[in-house]
């Protein structure tokens, strides 16, 4: 009786080995290749679901389906006008061929390897034959039509290829490649681009040389506007000058002619009026001339003496 028993139970757990052997289950994002002593045997199966296939015999080998990443290494790479760069790249690729890709490849490792050489070599291809301005912009840009955006755009050198149209360049190119491996790269883009460190010091003085460019540009704007300013401000204060002057002078005319009028008037009076219109006039005169201490040596026949001999 147990004999018997132990027997059922070796039977049923050789059965259900032989069970999980011979079936296999396909995820949604996966895509398999079943081989047999090695050897890929029939389609790739992409549909999800439970599959079998023969126990110990065959084997699945499971591969994704959705999109992967690639990340390559920094490179020094020279670029056409000899100046060294760090470049970093990245790209997303995708099986797109199975069964190709189990032929050439085998996994996945092997293809991120394979991968590392397609894509650097390009890499360093398409930058070879371009200048670092190409790889750094994309478009030519048009600076807004002001001092600054002048000087800057004489500085500006003309794109003729750009950046978008490299990285293109480079994933047609590599896909070229790919296709033969049963996988396509559906992206690549530059990550990263820096200077090595003898490159940053020439870059920084060109920089800074241009900055000055720009400062000595205004500061030479700034003289000459200051030297406008400061002839119009000349030329302003003559004319008011002048103004002023034409004015006074026209002021004192006309009080000139008002006074002038006055003593003619005064003088055209009654003879007591004219006497002492004179006198007044005569002590006014003395006034003016003669100080406390000044002596004085009158003639008889003087009109002043006359007036002085009178008042005594």
């Amino acid at each position: 009786m147990r004999r018997n028993q132990i027997i059922t139970a070796v039977i049923a757990f050789t059965v259900l080995i032989i069970l999980l052997s011979s079936t296999y289950t396909v995820r949604e994002y996966e895509q398999v290749i079943l081989t047999q002593f090695g050897k890929p045997v029939g389609q790739a199966v992409t549909k999800p679901g439970m599959k079998f296939k023969l126990p110990f015999i065959q084997t699945a080998n499971v591969f994704e389906k959705r999109f992967m990443e690639w990340v390559g290494d920094p490179n020094q790479l020279p670029t056409k006008d000899k100046k060294f760069i760090f470049v970093e790249t990245y790209a997303r690729w995708q099986i797109t061929d199975p069964l190709q890709f189990f032929k050439r490849l085998t996994n996945e490792r092997s293809a991120q390897s394979r991968l590392d050489d397609i894509l650097d070599g390009e890499t360093r291809n398409v930058v070879a034959k371009n200048n670092i301005e190409e790889l750094v912009r994309s478009t030519n840009r048009k600076p807004e039509l002001d001092s600054i955006g002048e000087v800057l755009g004489d500085s500006l050198m003309t794109v003729f290829v750009g950046r978008d149209k490299m990285q293109d360049m480079i994933l047609a190119s590599a896909n070229k490649q790919a296709r033969e491996l049963g996988i396509k790269i559906l992206d690549f883009r530059f990550k990263r681009i820096n200077y090595v460190k003898e490159v940053q010091t020439q870059v920084y003085e060109r920089m800074k040389s241009e900055r000055y460019r720009v400062a000595d540009k205004f500061r030479s704007e700034g003289q000459g506007e200051a030297s406008k300013i400061g002839g119009e401000k000349d030329r302003e204060l003559k004319n008011i000058q002048s103004a002023a002057f034409k004015k006074a002078e026209e002021i004192k005319g006309k009080a000139d002619a008002s006074a002038a009028s006055i003593y003619a008037s005064a003088y055209n009076q009654s003879a007591q009026s004219k006497n002492l219109y004179g006198f007044m006039k005569s002590m006014e005169t003395l006034e003016k001339t003669f100080g406390q201490k000044t002596s004085v040596i009158l003639s008889t026949n003087s009109e002043i003496y006359q007036y002085l001999k009178k008042s005594n």
